[in-house]
């Protein structure tokens, strides 16, 4: 099978191929025989029936940042003439990424999307895993600050995060009596206007913060992180450890219990968070993590993600 693929990402020039999950996927595509289309979200248009975007057929190369990738001339590109397209550049989800959403929805399913745009939108990742409270720790959404001083004086420490961030930006971690929290919320207030998340801090985050891959429904590995001396954060980006993890079997469980919530929203690529047996986070927006258990020596996501874009074509 031999299908047109277009990759919506941010500029391949700017990745680390290391550690990207979006390269991996172009790397498996590649192997099989799949035609690449690179385009940046800048570029795609809306014009009467018609979705574009300026993309530019793309080789890649398992190499250094530099020499892993050739792009070839730029061309306006009608997306319904792709088989698939995955939707991969990076959050902030903002209304500019509720936009392009709405844009590929237009598309999709007659060309799949990956994951499909309007399940994306409907479940951001700190929105989603709200609908399973029993898995979290205690957590509370609000720009309230009566209601996030009272949370504080019921659980003690507390993270405090922005609700449409990524990769660990903006995470605070607030302890029993700093007395900053009030300066805090001021600087969140003008920064954020949306509702902020405060959760019960979890001291086995220094054990590790696992992200576990879910591959169309079905839990594959994990990949545990540890935070750096001195961080509370622990994703990869702000200096976490990586290092590969089987799943527990609490961590089975929790996978069980969100798999009908993925299927029915057909998630093919899912990357949830869990501290200490409690679920933070559900990552359906672009999920990473698999370039590293692959590294590690776990399995090649990419080729699982493959067959389960294959099996829908």
């Amino acid at each position: 099978m031999s299908l047109k693929v277009a990759v919506q990402m941010d500029h391949v020039a700017t990745i680390n191929p290391l550690g990207d999950s979006t390269f991996a996927l172009m790397l498996e595509a590649q192997a099989r025989g799949h035609a690449l289309l690179h385009y940046t979200p800048d570029t795609l248009s809306l014009q009467g029936d018609v979705v574009s975007a300026l993309a530019a057929p793309i080789r890649v190369f398992d190499k250094p940042k530099g020499e892993h990738y050739t792009l070839g001339e730029a061309t306006r590109i009608d997306l319904s003439t792709q088989d698939v397209i995955h939707m991969r550049q990076d959050p902030p989800f903002d209304m500019n990424y509720i936009t392009l959403t709405h844009l590929l929805e237009r598309l999709h399913p007659q060309t799949l999307v990956v994951n499909p745009p309007a399940a994306v939108r409907n479940a951001p990742e700190k929105i989603l895993v709200t609908e399973f409270p029993d898995l979290m720790p205690p957590t509370l959404v609000t720009r309230d600050r009566e209601e996030i001083h009272a949370f504080r004086k019921e659980h003690g420490n507390i993270i405090v995060k922005p609700l449409y961030g990524n990769g660990g930006a903006g995470v605070f971690f607030i302890q029993e009596g700093d007395h900053n929290l009030a300066s805090l919320l001021e600087l969140f207030e003008v920064n954020y206007r949306e509702p902020f998340m405060i959760q019960k801090y979890l001291p086995d985050v220094r054990q590790g913060d696992k992200r576990i891959i879910i591959v169309d429904g079905e839990p594959v590995m994990g990949l545990n992180r540890i935070p750096a001396d001195g961080e509370a954060r622990s994703n990869m980006h702000v200096g976490g450890r990586p290092e590969l993890s089987p799943l527990t079997e609490r961590e089975f469980e929790i996978c069980a219990a969100i798999a009908p919530a993925l299927k029915e929203r057909d998630m093919i690529f899912v990357g949830i968070d869990v501290i200490g047996g409690y679920l933070t986070e559900i990552n359906v927006t672009s999920p990473t993590g698999i370039r590293e258990i692959k590294r590690f020596g776990g399995p090649d996501i990419a080729v699982m993600i493959w067959d389960a874009i294959e099996r829908r074509r």
